[in-house]
């Protein structure tokens, strides 16, 4: 796990790193030596959350008390890039979920991107305490790295045929069948929407499928929206709004991310995912406001906006998705800016059409510290799909409710009687936090495996 900057448990350390949560300093401080309690004392130690003192070297290694968030998963996160490069050994936690959670949060906060140039400095390394799961930690780490990965890469390098190709590269490690539907290939097998968001585009538009696991198992289906870099298409975006937009192939990411777990863990189920990959263009025969496309399920749609491209991409996915009727369809779209206005960066958006699955995620988001938010999909609201001359329009001309009619779009899509989730998520953090670098991130993605495994481990 030497990538996550974590050591087996047993490697020899430089440091031992005491950690006491804010609220357990008063109790661990009786249980100090009169020396250190003097030594804080001297020193003005305050025991604030953050706070990190050295103590008088005595015997043995270099000795540090750190006083760690209450929040596990922020415990640890910030020390890998502040202390200085060795190897620490962690003192004052016990084996449990608030550890394993905390030493997560060391990974987390250990990551970098480095494409493109050189990390001015080594991480800090942690030596695993005992009672670690290090198979766990590295199926979440590795997850989470490859989403964050993939999502920071510009457009130029992370185009259809590169996420293609990272795609591919997933499967051969774990041996899953991969194939690609691309061009005109997607009209002659009926995928008109995937075609006309991507066909503008030097890069041909294409959908990507992954197949894995045994025949007999419980099918789940995942669909990630890979718009690898939103112009806007016609309705074009100002400056701003495309200024991040190589992120807006952040479903696709999480999506390969989940697979990975899924895989890495062996879960028992049939593991199909869906990746319509396009770069959503201007040329001479990009798609316009006023036409109409006609989707795989046969449904007319009135194009209101360019812009709203994901859900054009996503909606034949899910429609080949409800073919052989799985068990569960989840997927995950950086969808809209509506979610944002509504929850913010940091929480993403869910939609479900059954209560019985959506209170077990949101069960699963608060036991593994992964937060996600319930929206509605309030049926009132499918008038504000209506068209004059098709089906339905790809975008409310009101503005209201911009997340759930999106969601709501997608579920005219779905089959009656197969579970599906939807994920808005932002996929980026705008600013540095605690284990959570700015740039591309994983969310969500924890909730949806632990409720994956629960559901189906014992398959």
């Amino acid at each position: 796990m030497t990538e996550f900057a974590l050591d087996a448990h047993g490697a020899s350390a430089d440091a031992v790193l005491e950690c006491v949560r804010a609220d357990d300093y008063p109790a661990w401080l009786e249980r100090q030596p009169e020396a250190t309690r003097s030594w804080l004392s001297d020193t003005r130690f305050s025991a604030q959350a953050g706070q990190l003192a050295w103590l008088p070297r005595g015997e043995g290694l270099p000795r540090a008390v750190f006083i760690a968030d209450n929040d596990p998963l922020r415990a640890l996160a910030e020390l890998p890039l502040r202390l200085p490069e060795g190897r620490y050994q962690l003192a004052g936690t016990s084996p449990g979920e608030w550890q394993d959670l905390a030493v997560l949060g060391w990974g987390l906060g250990a990551y970098r991107y480095s494409r493109y140039r050189d990390p001015k400095r080594k991480p800090a390394r942690l030596v695993l305490p005992e009672g670690c799961d290090g198979a766990w930690l590295d199926a979440q780490l590795s997850a989470i790295y490859l989403v964050r990965d993939l999502i920071n890469t510009p457009a130029g390098d992370m185009l259809p045929d590169a996420l293609e190709a990272a795609t591919r590269a997933l499967g051969e490690e774990f041996g899953a069948e991969v194939e690609a539907i691309t061009g005109d290939a997607l009209l002659a097998q009926n995928h008109p929407t995937i075609h006309a968001v991507g066909r503008a585009s030097a890069s041909a538009p294409r959908l990507v499928e992954l197949r894995w696991g045994k025949t007999g198992h419980p099918r789940v289906t995942l669909i990630g929206k890979g718009v690898c870099f939103d112009s806007g298409g016609l309705n074009i975006k100002g400056a701003s709004g495309m200024r991040l937009m190589k992120k807006d192939m952040g479903g696709a990411a999480h999506v390969l991310g989940l697979a990975r777990m899924v895989m890495a863990q062996g879960l028992p189920i049939q593991l199909q995912v869906l990746i319509p990959a396009v770069e959503n263009a201007i040329s001479g025969n990009a798609f316009r406001p006023g036409d109409i496309i006609r989707t795989r399920k046969g449904l007319s749609v009135e194009i209101d906006n360019t812009d709203a491209e994901g859900r054009l991409v996503m909606c034949d996915a899910l429609a080949l998705a409800c073919e052989t009727r799985p068990a569960l369809i989840m997927d995950f779209a950086t969808l809209t800016g509506a979610a944002r206005v509504a929850l913010g960066t940091d929480l993403p958006a869910m939609f479900c059409n059954e209560d019985k699955v959506a209170d077990a995620l949101l069960g699963a988001a608060a036991r593994v510290a992964d937060p996600i938010w319930r929206l509605p999909l309030h049926a009132p609201y499918n008038s504000m799909l209506d068209s004059q001359v098709a089906d339905l329009v790809n975008a409310s001309s009101g503005g209201y409710a911009g997340a759930i009619t999106a969601a709501l779009f997608l579920e005219r899509f779905v089959a009656t009687g197969v579970p599906w989730v939807h994920f808005d998520v932002m996929a980026w953090n705008i600013s540095s936090k605690p284990g959570r670098p700015e740039g591309g991130e994983a969310m969500g993605l924890r909730a949806s495996f632990d409720y994956l495994k629960r559901r189906f481990g014992d398959a």
